[in-house]
């Protein structure tokens, strides 16, 4: 089992920025991904953002290329989600999720195995 206990969340105006944290405990191994994904109200969760056990893989939805940075510290078992240029289009619950393997693609909401609680964002505009 992979516990992740996410932090970051909270309410920006429009333009500004702000970081989530997930941090991972229990069964973590380097094939891991670590993924970010949102939902909005009456919307489907959808693909944010994901990396690599090395942090040299990372891949991004389009809505958010340029704005967003998901990085990892593998010494403190700990993924984050940069978030600058913050929009309205932005506010939604951020779940963070790993997956031991993702053969059918990193984007997928089906290949992650585990997830956190999921912090609020909420950009005014």
């Amino acid at each position: 089992q992979v516990q992740l206990v996410e932090s970051g969340g909270g309410l920006v105006q429009a333009g500004g920025s702000l970081r989530l944290s997930c941090a991972a405990s229990g069964r973590t191994g380097s094939s891991d991904v670590m993924g970010w994904f949102r939902q909005a109200p009456g919307k489907e969760r959808e693909f944010v953002a994901a990396t690599s056990w090395s942090g040299i893989s990372t891949y991004y939805a389009d809505s958010v290329k340029g704005r967003f940075t998901i990085s990892r510290v593998n010494a403190k078992n700990t993924v984050y989600l940069q978030m600058n240029h913050l929009k309205a289009a932005d506010t939604a619950v951020y779940y963070c999720a790993a997956a031991h393997s993702t053969s059918g693609g990193p984007n997928r909401r089906d290949e992650y195995d585990y997830w956190g609680q999921g912090p609020q964002v909420t950009v005014s505009s």
